[in-house]
């Protein structure tokens, strides 16, 4: 439904959302990418709600967004402005200083009003509000140097074989730029320094049987061609990009959850999914039984000591 504005009236859930100029681009066409409105942003995200909104609930986001567009400014939203709607949920966390205001996006209209607001991509909280500071995902970021995915995916091999040494379960999802995110479900005992520190002697350990192709050094400069293995999102307060979330690039590509056996398809890459089809890949559940299968970090600690030696 459509006001004289031109504005568009979408119900989603118990609510109704008014998103304003609906075909305004925000991922103008180019170099074999098609062209993308609000008003697809906004179908998308009622489309993939039901596969998004797991990974969502109860996590404070920080919102990247870009009301011109991707070729206009960028803005990385913390604080909730006080004109969101009241049924938006919010969560007030401390920081160094005082307290920041975060949303949370508990249902399909929180989607659709973000969507409205421009925010292309949320980026997520690795803790849920009742146990802010208790980590229930550990993250591997997968940073090639350049655009070379079959570092990437050889990469991905390594960190998934360690995980299975060290018996943790574990999820591959694309960013929707250049890598991939190894995501391991944990059940929240250990706290963010914890997490942090196991994350990082994994990295290690990696780094020094492959140091020809994986490193763990953070300045760019020490880096050369290596990929680097980034665990720095596993700390309070750090955000990694949701599954399902739309990236600001050419062609709207989505961070998009993947089956291990995948890795092995020719045809992946970090952009392989956009908000053209990364529903249909939803549909299949790549991650099923997975997020259930959280462990805590103790025995897998063991493990990984064992390994250092």
């Amino acid at each position: 439904m459509s006001g004289s504005d031109g504005a568009r009236t979408v119900r989603a859930g118990r609510h109704t959302v008014e998103v304003h100029r609906p075909d305004k681009v925000l991922f103008p066409a180019g170099e074999g990418a098609p062209e993308y409105t609000k008003g697809d942003l906004v179908d998308y995200h009622r489309a993939v709600a039901p596969f998004m909104l797991p990974h969502l609930r109860g996590r404070p986001l920080m919102l990247e967004r870009h009301p011109d567009g991707v070729d206009g400014p960028r803005f990385m939203q913390k604080n909730t402005p006080e004109h969101y709607p009241e049924w938006v949920a919010r969560v007030e966390v401390g920081k160094e200083g005082g307290t920041v205001r975060h949303t949370v996006c508990d249902d399909s209209a929180t989607l659709v009003y973000l969507a409205d607001q421009a925010a292309l991509t949320l980026h997520r909280w690795l803790s849920r509000t009742g146990r802010i500071d208790r980590p229930d995902r550990m993250v591997f970021d997968l940073d090639p140097a350049g655009d070379d995915f079959e570092a990437v995916r050889e990469a991905a091999r390594l960190v998934g074989e360690l995980l299975d040494e060290v018996r943790l379960p574990s999820a591959l999802m694309t960013t929707g730029s250049r890598g991939l995110h190894v995501v391991v479900p944990l059940t929240g005992p250990q706290d963010f320094d914890e997490v942090r520190e196991f994350a990082r002697d994994a990295a290690e350990v990696l780094a020094a049987a492959h140091p020809d192709r994986l490193t763990t050094a953070a300045r760019k400069k020490d880096r050369g061609d290596r990929l680097y293995l980034d665990i720095q999102r596993n700390a309070y307060a750090q955000t990694a990009v949701a599954p399902f979330t739309v990236r600001a690039r050419p062609g709207a590509p989505v961070a998009t959850p993947v089956s291990w056996d995948e890795l092995d398809d020719p045809a992946l890459h970090a952009r392989r999914w956009t908000i053209a089809d990364a529903v249909e890949q939803a549909r299949t559940r790549p991650w099923a039984g997975i997020m259930n299968r959280a462990r805590a970090l103790g025995p897998a600690r063991r493990r990984l000591n064992a390994l250092r030696g």
